[in-house]
C-alpha cells in the first residue's frame, strides 16, 4: 500500500482496531455497522470511483441525505484520493429550475469529475443526465472490488466546503488533508474522544459541523456515532434527547436555535422519563450563542440529570476547517460582562462595574486550538492588546489557503499567512470573545451596535418566534436620513393586524430599553419569511429585500 495522508492513515487504523461503529435508521429500525464494515464498503466505493476515472486531487460532488450512505461515500472518496463537496440539498419548497442552475454553477466551479447521487435525491439524476454530467449511485459503486488507498498528499484537497450564503454566488473553502488532520487531532485531544464515547448528531452533512465534527471526527477517533437526519430532528425534536438517553450519549453539538427548540420540548416532559446524565459535552456553535438560551436549557435539562459543566461554547469557521476554539471541559458557561458604553463607543471590553449604566454579557469561547493562532488587529492591521476590540485574524495548520470561486482561485491569506475571518471581537484571559460580523455592525451616534444584541432583545417579546429575528443595517439615504436599522421578526400572529401592531410596538420598546437605540422600521412577518442559508443561518443582507416593497 502506498503512503497516505495522516488523516486517511488514521481512519484506516481506527477501522482496524475500533470495536465501535455507526448507528443509523432511527427513529425507525436501527442499523449498527462497525467502523470496519463502513471501511470495507468505502474501499469498494473507492474502487468504483478509481475505475470510473477519478484521479488524485479531483473533486467528487455528493448529493445524498442519509448518514448510512454519506459515511462510506465520503470515506471512499478520500481513500480514492479525491475531495468531497456536499451539494446543497433541494427541499419540498425549492424551485428545481433554480436549484439545477445553482448546482451546475457549483459543479463547474469545483470541476467535479462526477456526482454521487443517493437517497432521497435519486429523482435529480435525470437533470444531471440532461447536461451530460456523469453520476453514480452508492449502490453501484459499492459493487466494485475493494481498492487500496490512493496517496493524494498532505496538501491535496480533502474537502471543498461550500460556504454559507447565496447559492447563486457560490464559494468553496479548500480544506487539505493537512488542515483536516490538524483540526481533528486538536478536537479529539480536547474532547478526549475515544471508544468510550458516544456522539449523537442530527446535523446536516453538507455543513462543516456535520461532515467534519459529526462524521470525520468519530470515523478517525473511534467514537460510537448515532446519526439521524435534520428532518428527523425537526419532525420530532425530542428524538435528539431520546437518543442521548437511550444510547448513553456523551457528546453532542448544535447551533443555538436547536437548543432553544429542545428546551421548549423538554419542559413538557416529566422528570424520570429521560436520562441526560451521561452527556459530558454539549456544544453550542455555528451561530451566535445566546446565554439566556443555554441558561434555560440547563435549568430544564437538570431535571434529567444533565451536568451544567457539560455546556461548551465553541467558535469555528469553515476557513479553519471547523473549530477555532472550544471552552474547557467541565467548565460552566463563562460569560464576559462588559460596560456597554465602552464597548460601543471606545471599542474596549471593560469589565462592567457598579457604575456601568448598561452592560453586555458575551460568551467566552475558549482558548484557540494549538493548530490555530488568533490575533486582533485594527483597521490598519496593527495588532491590538487585551480587551481591545478589532478584527479577528487566523493562521496556522488548520487554516485554509483560499477559495474556489466561479471566477477562479481566490487566496485567503496575506503575505504573513493571516486570514481575516470577518468577525469583530477581542481576547480576554487568553479566551476568544466574538462581538459580531464586521459587515453587520450598525454605527449610530458614534456607537458600534451589534445586531445580535438587538435580535436577542426583540426575540424576548411575546409572540416573536425565538431565533427568527434579524436586525438589518440601513445606511444613510436608504430611506433614512442617517445610519439606522430595521427589525424583522417572524410571528404566527403576523396575519392578525392588531396583534402584529402590538408585537411591533413591544419590539420597539424592548430594543429601546435594552439597547438605547430606536429602530427606524419594525416589520412582523409570517413564519418562514426570513431568508436562511442551506444550513439554517439567517441571512441579514438578503432579509433587507423584505423591506423594499413598502419602504423602497
Amino acid at each position: 500500500m502506498l503512503p497516505v495522508s495522516r488523516f486517511v492513515d488514521g481512519v484506516i487504523a481506527n477501522a482496524a482496531r475500533a470495536r465501535t461503529g455507526m448507528v443509523t435508521g432511527e427513529p425507525g429500525p436501527a442499523v449498527r455497522r462497525p467502523w470496519t464494515e463502513v471501511h470495507g464498503q468505502a474501499r469498494r466505493i473507492a474502487g468504483g470511483l478509481v475505475a470510473a476515472g477519478l484521479r488524485p486531487g479531483q473533486a467528487v460532488a455528493v448529493l445524498a441525505g442519509t448518514p448510512a450512505e454519506i459515511a462510506p461515500v465520503a470515506q471512499g472518496v478520500w481513500l480514492a484520493g479525491g475531495s468531497v463537496t456536499m451539494l446543497h440539498q433541494p427541499t419540498p419548497r425549492t424551485d428545481l429550475g433554480v436549484w439545477r442552475d445553482d448546482t451546475l454553477r457549483v459543479l463547474r466551479m469545483i470541476d467535479a469529475q462526477s456526482v454521487v447521487v443517493g437517497a432521497p435525491f435519486e429523482q435529480m439524476a435525470p437533470a444531471l443526465d440532461a447536461y451530460g454530467i456523469r453520476h453514480h449511485s452508492p449502490a453501484q459503486l459499492g459493487q466494485s472490488p475493494e481498492a487500496d488507498p490512493v496517496d493524494a498528499g498532505e496538501d491535496s484537497p480533502a474537502l471543498l466546503q461550500l460556504t454559507s450564503g447565496s447559492t447563486a454566488d457560490p464559494k468553496a473553502v479548500r480544506i487539505t488533508h493537512r488542515n483536516l488532520w490538524a483540526n481533528l487531532r486538536d478536537a479529539s485531544e480536547h474532547l478526549r474522544c475515544g471508544e468510550d464515547g458516544v456522539m449523537v448528531s442530527w446535523l446536516p452533512m453538507f455543513h462543516d459541523m456535520g461532515m467534519i465534527g459529526c462524521l470525520a471526527l468519530p470515523m478517525l477517533s473511534g467514537l460510537e456515532l448515532v446519526s439521524v437526519t435534520p428532518a428527523d430532528f425537526l419532525g420530532r425534536p425530542l428524538l435528539w434527547a431520546d437518543l442521548i438517553s437511550r444510547y448513553g450519549g456523551t457528546i453532542t453539538t448544535a447551533p443555538n436555535f436547536a437548543w432553544a427548540v429542545l428546551t421548549r420540548q423538554l419542559a413538557r416532559v416529566e422528570p424520570g422519563r429521560l436520562d441526560l446524565s451521561t452527556l459530558r459535552v454539549a456544544c453550542n456553535g455555528a451561530e451566535p450563542i445566546d446565554p439566556a438560551t443555554m441558561r434555560a436549557f440547563v435549568e430544564v435539562a437538570s431535571r434529567f440529570g444533565f451536568d451544567p459543566g457539560a455546556v461548551n461554547c465553541c467558535y469555528g469557521a469553515a476557513e479553519s476547517t471547523l473549530v477555532i476554539s472550544l471552552s474547557g471541559l467541565a467548565d460552566p458557561m463563562m460569560l464576559d460582562r462588559v460596560d456597554a458604553a465602552a464597548l460601543e463607543r471606545d471599542n474596549r471590553a471593560v469589565p462592567a462595574g457598579a457604575t456601568a449604566s448598561a452592560e453586555r454579557e458575551i460568551p467566552m469561547l475558549g482558548r484557540p486550538f494549538p493548530s490555530v493562532e488568533v490575533r486582533v488587529v485594527d483597521d490598519d492591521g496593527k495588532p491590538l492588546g487585551e480587551r481591545e476590540v478589532g478584527r479577528l485574524q487566523l493562521r496556522g495548520e488548520s487554516v485554509t489557503d483560499g477559495y474556489l470561486t466561479p471566477e477562479g482561485w481566490e487566496p485567503a491569506r496575506d503575505a504573513d499567512g493571516w486570514l481575516d475571518i470577518g468577525d469583530e471581537g477581542y481576547v480576554a484571559d487568553d479566551q476568544i470573545v466574538v462581538c459580531g460580523r464586521r459587515k453587520d455592525v450598525i454605527i449610530m451616534g458614534g456607537r458600534n451596535i451589534y445586531p445580535t444584541d438587538i435580535e436577542r432583545a426583540a426575540g424576548a417579546v411575546d409572540g416573536v418566534r425565538e431565533g427568527n429575528v434579524v436586525a438589518v443595517r440601513l445606511l444613510a439615504g436608504e430611506g433614512v436620513a442617517r445610519e439606522s436599522f430595521a427589525v424583522l421578526a417572524e410571528s404566527r400572529q403576523a396575519a392578525d393586524e392588531a396583534a402584529a401592531a402590538r408585537i411591533a410596538r413591544e419590539v420597539t420598546s424592548r430594543v429601546v430599553a435594552e439597547i438605547d437605540a430606536r429602530p427606524s422600521v419594525v416589520r412582523v412577518v409570517p413564519p418562514g419569511s426570513l431568508p436562511k442559508t442551506p444550513s439554517g443561518k439567517l441571512r441579514r443582507a438578503a432579509a433587507r429585500q423584505l423591506l423594499e416593497p413598502s419602504d423602497g
